[in-house]
């Protein structure tokens, strides 16, 4: 399953409205907010239809899934939009974990806790907008696309310390940047590392650098860390991949289009998280070029002066010494 999706569930008091464009979207929210209300007008709607006075709108059936049977039922349903209440402790296993990766629907999950199995994108993270009974859904961390501290753009981002979160091609292309401009780097070793790591850095100004397709689950521990320490920045690209595709040294206007709507064009079913789809759309364009991609080990071609600056123009915010 591909694409974004438009979704209105409404009945004469209460109207929810939210676009859906990845197989893992995360609902957050205190009690009171409104999330239980919308699982509860969309199981309403599934068991007395049109007398349920709901309304449902969708290019694709939405429904609900729990009980212990769930990973059953599961297994019959396909295509469509599930929406799961945080009640349901299944959510948290490595089993439903599984079956999300090997299904070709796309998952709503309500929940106030972190799901630390599933990649679930930074961007995919929402609160509930309430206006009187009309409600939709508000990124929670939709500033973390850009350099920031607590919730504004403070310019420009000259780190002392830089933080990447793997150890693979990324961490080698930021490692010989860093190098170049007399600036610590260090890799966390994987995203469930970067707190331990950067409470190392006391009082540096530190810039952690993160896949935001799938560092999701780790948002909450970052956002408070960074509350608490002005001085840690965050960028968070989808992938290194996905920054080099975006800083056009990969010719094609067919790059362009996938870039500027990656929904269209990912089959969720495929690709777990958007970082692994990235990483094979890169391989498959540079295959033949000198720029040939290898997530384990950098190609030097990426550190010659003309492609390294591109590729870090496209982080709007950074200054890197020299």
């Amino acid at each position: 399953m591909k694409g974004m999706y438009h979704i209105i569930v409404q009945n004469n008091k209460l109207r929810y409205e939210m676009d859906i464009r990845r197989n893992i979207t995360i609902i957050r929210g205190d009690s009171a907010t409104g999330k239980t209300q919308l699982i509860n007008l969309l199981e309403q709607a599934a068991v007395f239809g049109e007398s349920s006075g709901v309304d449902v709108v969708c290019q694709r059936p939405c429904r609900t899934l729990g009980g212990n049977d769930w990973n059953l039922v599961l297994q019959n349903i396909h295509e469509q939009i599930i929406f799961i209440d945080e009640e349901n402790r299944f959510v948290k296993s490595q089993e439903f974990a599984a079956a999300v990766k090997a299904s070709d629907n796309y998952f709503v999950i309500v929940t106030r806790e972190d799901l630390p199995n599933l990649p679930y994108s930074v961007d995919e993270i929402y609160g509930i907008h309430t206006s009187g009974k009309y409600h939709d859904l508000k990124r929670t961390y939709n500033e973390l696309y850009r350099i920031y501290s607590g919730t504004s753009f403070l310019g420009k981002v000259r780190p002392e310390a830089v933080v990447v979160e793997d150890s693979n091609s990324g961490y080698e292309f930021f490692k010989a940047v860093c190098d170049e401009n007399g600036i610590f780097c260090t890799s966390a070793g994987g995203k469930s590392n970067l707190k331990e790591v950067i409470e190392t850095f006391d009082g540096k100004s530190a810039l952690v650098i993160g896949d935001g397709a799938a560092i999701g689950p780790e948002m909450n521990e970052l956002y408070q860390l960074m509350c608490c320490r002005e001085a840690v920045k965050c960028y968070l690209p989808e992938s290194f991949e996905w920054l080099i595709l975006k800083s056009g040294v990969i010719d094609g206007k067919a790059v362009q289009e996938i870039l500027d709507h990656p929904e269209d064009f990912i089959e969720s079913r495929k690709y777990f998280s958007w970082e692994r789809f990235f990483t094979v759309l890169l391989m498959e364009y540079t295959q033949d070029s000198y720029l040939r991609y290898n997530k384990g080990k950098l190609n030097e071609g990426y550190l010659h002066e003309r492609v390294k600056r591109a590729i870090l123009d496209v982080m709007e915010g950074v200054e890197w010494r020299g």
